[in-house]
């Protein structure tokens, strides 16, 4: 009996739960057929996202004040775990993955670059041999990191060994890391916006960097857009690299940043 109660509890909350999405669904579409662009946006991105994100959602709501946005930061494991699940409407990344069936569409350049304190022994030379960031101390993003990732794909590929002396979860203690002389790292160039003003940190000129990325939207193929994310898409695409080139610092590779 205590079985049938439990089972008969588990269908009422998954029909509650599919009473809800389509009330929501609903919603939208009654909106839609208005002709009103309103409802919300439930977007997700991997760390460095965080610093250029509110930035393009910021603008986007001055533009589109009656559209809720919600923006939910996590690593790249956690990115793709809720994209497989269809949890939300849009995900930023910037290492789609190649297992899943999705649309993709690029919005932005992600350059990484290697990131030393501003007195670093190699700060001001130019075209530094890769082999030389054997020899250096270098903190890692934690596993599941896309950058990091991208960094260890990279590092393979042209056969070289680093000495990876402290793993952190943020790009923020990273650079706190770098700054106290823990060691160097490999960012995104968007991370360094603050950096800029205060000169603890310089960017190296290491042949091969920056490794050239890019940011993408993507969402699962087949999804039927809301009216709401559909205009975050087109403006994410038309705007999102003028907003962020007016929003950042020129840095100036080779120099301190600041």
């Amino acid at each position: 009996m205590v079985s049938n109660n439990h089972a008969a509890g588990n269908q009422v909350l998954s029909a509650s739960a599919i009473i809800s999405e389509k009330f929501a669904e609903l919603k939208i579409a009654l909106g839609e057929l208005r002709g009103l662009k309103q409802g919300r946006i439930n977007l997700v991105a991997s760390t460095t996202a965080k610093y250029f994100g509110p930035r393009l959602l910021g603008t986007f709501r001055r533009k589109h004040p009656e559209i809720e946005l919600a923006l939910h930061i996590t690593n790249q494991e956690g990115v793709l775990a809720r994209l497989a699940k269809n949890q939300d409407d849009l995900y930023f990344t910037g290492r789609p993955p190649s297992d899943l069936d999705i649309e993709l569409r690029p919005i932005l350049e992600n350059p990484l670059v290697v990131v030393a304190p501003s007195n670093h022994p190699l700060a001001g030379k130019t075209n530094i041999p890769l082999k030389e960031l054997a020899t250096e101390p270098f903190i890692f993003r934690e596993a599941g990191s896309g950058t990091r990732l991208v960094i260890e794909q990279f590092l393979a590929e042209n056969r070289v060994a680093v000495d990876i002396v402290i793993e952190l979860s943020s790009n923020e203690a990273i650079k706190q890391a770098i700054a106290g002389g823990l060691g160097i790292s490999v960012l995104s160039q968007h991370s360094l916006d603050l950096e800029a003003q205060n000169g603890l940190l310089t960017i190296l000129n290491v042949e091969g960097f920056p490794i050239q990325r890019h940011w993408y939207v993507i969402y699962p193929s087949g999804k039927q857009l809301s009216v709401a994310a559909q205009t975050f898409l087109d403006f994410s695409i038309d705007r999102g690299k003028q907003i962020i080139e007016q929003f950042s610092t020129d840095l100036i590779p080779h120099r301190s940043l600041g």
